[in-house]
């Protein structure tokens, strides 16, 4: 019988022949995530720290993203204690503030390869499934049981297989396509199973995949993973990976999964998922119309170059609407300026959008971008839940940078298409 993704990582990381579905095994994942979280996560640990520590200095990444600067002096606290941690224990892969989020940086520097796993103390850490890794979130007590002793345990997961055929069309995409399944099987349609995607994925570049992993837990995969193809080797060779420096793993033609489900892209269009549930999706026609005080465009999920080069596109010769605000934020610093060479920035601010620093903030109500009671907010973020951005009053949609810029031209939800084909507003 064939082996599924997730059996083949499992079982060489374990050293075993095979393993199957619910089978518990012991690993030493490649690498453990941490971010702003790193200081309470050590405080679980100190006295451990002191006598024995830290138990693989090449295993954790720690990169402070999620309030960036610090905005107050709790913060700057927590940030001290990182960077004193990491400078003590001669950890390799720390990045400081500004720098970028986490999810994006792990795979900008990579470190985030091919049959490799990658834990971190975040639930979207399920992202590097677009480089082909075994990458999921675990709680900050299992991530200092880590940092301590070098690995963990993972309960082998059954694998559902998503099948792509033909392609999307002009004004739709990644965002749209994963929303869209999302709202077919539900928030926890894929609970603690890993979700293989198949078909068509040549299609797909890998911004458009990692969009997609990246919101793997919003439909409650434990991992979300592409295959290793062309794309993925060429992406990874040009941030200075090499092939000699990884093995890439998939299943086999004959894996056996507990569902398969096909999806054609040609029937995908523009959606938005409603308050308070990723799963509450709608297409945006439903919903045209609909007014909006705050558009955000960035986070992990869709603060790619691509993401702000299509939103500056849409944007060119219009401005965001009176009365509305745009928050753009770039993923990372070398977004940042990939898109200041490209005059993306430039574009974007002419049209009257408020540049941000790399990080989080807006996307969790952390720093910037906080609502007030009764608005509205159009984010190219991955989760709506009420209170998400620091108001349990306010409304969060989640969509596309096309049909977030789009909306903010008219400071409406407007289907992007309509403005793509120059359909008067």
């Amino acid at each position: 019988m064939g082996k599924t993704f997730a059996e083949k990582v499992l079982a060489k990381k374990s050293g075993q022949a095979e393993v199957v579905p619910g089978q518990i095994v012991i690993v030493e994942p490649d690498h453990l995530l941490t971010h702003d979280n790193t200081a309470a996560i050590i405080g679980k640990i100190g006295d451990e720290l002191k006598e024995f520590g830290v138990a693989r200095p090449d295993m954790p990444v720690i990169v402070l993203d999620h309030v960036i600067p610090a905005a107050s002096e709790k913060t700057a606290i927590n940030h001290l204690k990182t960077r004193e941690y990491a400078k003590t224990h001669n950890l390799k892969h720390f990045y400081d503030v500004g720098q970028g989020i986490c999810h994006q940086v792990v795979v900008e520097k990579g470190l985030a390869r091919p049959g490799e796993i990658l834990v971190g103390s975040d639930s979207h850490t399920c992202s590097y499934g677009a480089v082909g890794a075994f990458s999921t979130g675990v709680d900050r007590t299992e991530a200092a049981a880590l940092i301590l002793r070098g690995k963990t345990w993972l309960r082998v997961p059954d694998t559902i297989k998503m099948t792509f055929t033909g392609e999307l069309k002009p004004g739709v995409t990644a965002k749209d396509l994963v929303l869209h399944i999302i709202g077919d099987i539900g928030a926890d349609g894929a609970g603690y199973q890993a979700v293989e995607f198949h078909g068509n994925t040549s299609s797909l570049d890998i911004e458009n995949r990692f969009t997609i992993a990246n919101m793997g837990v919003e439909m409650g995969a434990k991992i979300a993973v592409f295959e290793v193809d062309a794309l993925t080797r060429d992406y990874l060779t040009s941030i200075g990976v090499n092939e000699s420096e990884y093995k890439a793993v998939w299943a086999d033609p004959d894996a056996k999964y507990i569902r398969e489900l096909t999806y054609d892209l040609t029937k995908i269009e523009p959606v938005v998922a409603a308050p308070h549930k990723v799963d509450n999706v709608k297409p945006v026609s439903e919903l045209e119309g609909l007014e909006i005080n705050q558009f955000l465009l960035g986070t992990c999920t869709n603060g790619r170059l691509g993401d702000l080069e299509a939103a500056a596109d849409i944007l060119d010769g219009k401005h965001v609407a009176e009365g509305s605000r745009l928050l753009v934020l770039p993923a990372s610093k070398e977004v940042f300026e990939a898109a200041l060479d490209k005059g993306i920035i430039s574009r974007l601010s002419k049209a009257g959008a408020i540049v941000l620093p790399p990080g989080c903030g807006p996307c969790l109500g952390a720093h910037q971008g906080v609502l007030a009671p009764g608005e509205r907010c159009l984010s190219t973020a991955n989760r709506n839940f009420k209170g998400r951005m620091g108001c349990k009053e306010a409304e969060i949609y989640l969509a596309s940078p096309e049909t977030v810029a789009a909306s903010a031209i008219t400071g409406k939800l407007t289907d992007p298409r309509k403005v793509l084909e120059g359909v008067p507003q």
